[in-house]
């Protein structure tokens, strides 16, 4: 992963025992070929982080190709924001609904395991999809990553490091500050800028956009505002690396502050054609969803 492009697809891990829309909306399966097929009568959902997220819509994409092949019905309903506990109504509703699976992008490593569990309890096959719940892996039968996280933090450092010719400052925006996937990367970051080959790079200010364009727009432009030294915006979320490379266009230091991170091709386009970014990387999300 140190060998960066503008886009990068990988190979996505099922990790056994460890292994969008509008919330108002559904997307479901051919009901009149289902009957036949292996996932007849299975009731699938899937609960994203938050809607109106193209990164999710991606991976909605991949479940409703796969319940397309195998007939299972389908149906994504989402929150409005990703706090920690906005799920949790989601999920309630469909163990009341008694569905056969859930499969969940947890916005909390913990908030949510006392439901999931509920859920197991019911007899629901319960799998965490793109985050987990790391603080109690009993709370879901089986996690989809879809990379290894365990080298997401130290590749994406590789990346700002050879935007920003290894010295001068960065900051890091992220998505919320529960988000697991999120922290587990910047903990790998901070590992990460322990070698001495980053030794002259400072990490000035991590913060959090909430995976909202808004806010992550805010946040990108308090840190142009204050580090005027700034030579770098790490954002490991596709809403905030688009938030942070509109910011950095509209105050014209494209060639001062270098944005990268984890971002979705058809946002990013534009920002690579007009060279306000150089890379940034990605996997599938689509495939992700399908795997699930």
């Amino acid at each position: 992963m140190h060998r960066v492009l503008a886009f990068i697809a990988v190979c996505l891990l099922v990790l056994p025992g460890c292994s969008k829309r509008d919330a108002a909306t559904s997307a479901t399966g051919d009901a009149a070929t289902a009957a036949s097929r292996p996932g007849a009568q299975i009731r699938v959902v899937y609960i994203p982080k938050s809607s109106g997220n193209p990164y999710f819509d991606a991976s909605i994409k991949g479940f409703q190709k796969a319940a397309q092949e195998l007939g299972f019905s389908f149906e994504s309903l989402a929150p409005a924001s990703a706090d920690a506990t906005s799920q949790i109504p989601f999920i309630k509703a469909q163990i009341q609904q008694k569905v056969d699976v859930l499969a969940v992008c947890p916005n909390s490593p913990d908030a949510l395991n006392p439901v999931l569990k509920e859920a197991l309890a019911k007899g629901i096959k319960v799998i965490t999809v793109d985050a987990d719940t790391t603080a109690d892996e009993s709370a879901r039968l089986a996690c989809v990553l879809p990379m290894d996280f365990n080298i997401t933090g130290s590749s994406q450092i590789e990346l700002m490091g050879s935007l920003m010719d290894y010295k001068g400052e960065f900051a890091i925006l992220s998505a919320t500050s529960d988000a697991p996937n999120q922290n587990f990367w910047i903990k790998g970051m901070m590992e990460a800028l322990k070698d001495p080959k980053y030794r002259e790079m400072k990490l000035v200010a991590t913060v959090y956009g909430n995976d909202e364009l808004g806010k992550s727009t805010t946040e990108a432009q308090a840190l142009l505002t204050k580090y005027p030294n700034l030579k770098g915006i790490l954002a490991p979320t596709s809403v905030g690396i688009t938030a942070a490379a509109q910011v950095v266009q509209t105050a014209g230091k494209e060639k001062q502050v270098m944005v990268t991170g984890l971002g979705s091709p058809n946002q990013m386009r534009r920002y690579i054609q007009n060279g306000t970014v150089r890379k940034f990387a990605l996997w599938n999300p689509m495939d992700m969803g399908y795997i699930a």
